[in-house]
């Protein structure tokens, strides 16, 4: 199947086409991908601002939409279906692809589909290899950080997740008070390649189980940068270095703890925050040390993307007669261990 993906939940403005095999673990493949990213939009604000974010999707989706066709060398003939993120999310951003996935489908007498994001990025690494279930998964963005054990399409076990911030939130937050810029999380990753990840000793989150925590780790953050005086270029790529490590341990430690309670052995990390490399290869030693193989999708979709939000769609599509969320709008908070298991 031919699925055109839309995806507009935050600040990327996004349209995708991809072939889905009729089985998940089959070869599926991805014809054409258009990402506008927001960044010049939102810079001045040091965060998105949800009104410009709307704005900007509404102004961008119509030619992203030409453009991934005229990529594919594709007409509406060629389109099976579409598949449109309805959340979790930014509510106007999602209404934005809503309204263009419905005209769409009404448009083109296209059958359509409402995905959960969230499903999205967990099953993002299907697109570039076979990966046989169950399997883990580490969803580490700027809103999530969580475990999830992917059972099948559509069956999920959340084995834990953040009581508080997300690690994305942390990383924007300290690149924030070190006044880095936006987006955070790139910005921190760039300042720490010149400093020494040992330089300021931060506090490891301590909290019991596979859950995280880190608004402690920020409050600590905040307090240290508060107390460097005439804070020079080395004190802050030598602090983005000392952050970017207390997490990445963190979180490597966290998984090893995840791989032994399951007892899985294929370990993936999904999300935004999956491209910062330190992280990547701390995952990556954890994986190594606990015989287990590990599985970072391409940047280009660890980032919020259609191609992830088309494969969801097309995985599902063909088991469902009538999408109930297309009735119900929107959904800005929807936990994924709040979806109803695929009809086989």
């Amino acid at each position: 199947m031919k699925i055109l993906g839309i995806e507009t939940s935050c600040d990327e403005t996004a349209v995708a086409i991809v072939d889905v095999a009729n089985t998940a673990t089959g070869k599926h493949t991805l014809i054409s991908q258009e990402i506008y990213s927001q960044y010049k939009e939102h810079f001045d604000y040091g965060g998105v601002v949800p009104e410009i974010a709307s704005r900007a999707h509404a102004e961008r989706l119509s030619t992203l939409i030409r453009k991934a066709l005229n990529k594919a060398t594709y007409t509406k003939d060629n389109i099976d279906g579409i598949a449109v993120t309805v959340g979790p999310g930014l509510t106007g951003g999602l209404l934005m692809g809503l309204m263009f996935a419905k005209t769409l489908s009404m448009a083109w007498n296209k059958p359509m589909i409402g995905v959960n994001h969230i499903e999205g990025h967990v099953l993002s690494p299907l697109l570039e290899e076979k990966i046989e279930f169950p399997y883990l998964v580490l969803l580490v963005s700027g809103g999530h950080c969580q475990f999830i054990k992917v059972e099948d399409i559509g069956v999920y076990e959340m084995l834990g997740g953040t009581r508080d911030d997300a690690a994305g939130e942390c990383f924007d937050k300290a690149a924030r008070l070190l006044n880095l810029g936006h987006p955070g999380g790139p910005a921190l990753e760039k300042a720490a390649k010149q400093g020494d990840p040992l330089a300021f000793k931060l506090p490891k989150p301590k909290v019991d189980g596979l859950d995280f925590s880190f608004s402690g780790l920020k409050t600590a953050i905040a307090q240290k940068i508060k107390q460097q005086q005439d804070i020079t270029k080395t004190d802050i790529a030598n602090m983005a270095a000392s952050i970017q490590h207390t997490i990445a341990v963190h979180l490597a430690d966290k998984t090893e703890e995840a791989l032994k309670q399951t007892g899985l052995k294929t370990v993936i990390v999904a999300g935004g925050v999956a491209a910062n490399q330190t992280i990547r290869k701390a995952l990556q030693a954890t994986a190594d040390q606990n015989d287990a193989h590990f599985i970072a999708p391409s940047l280009s979709l660890c980032t919020d993307n259609a191609a992830m939000i088309a494969l969801a769609g097309g995985l599902r599509l063909p088991h469902i007669e009538h999408n109930q969320y297309l009735v119900t709008g929107v959904r800005p908070r929807w936990p994924l261990e709040e979806m109803e298991e695929l009809s086989k």
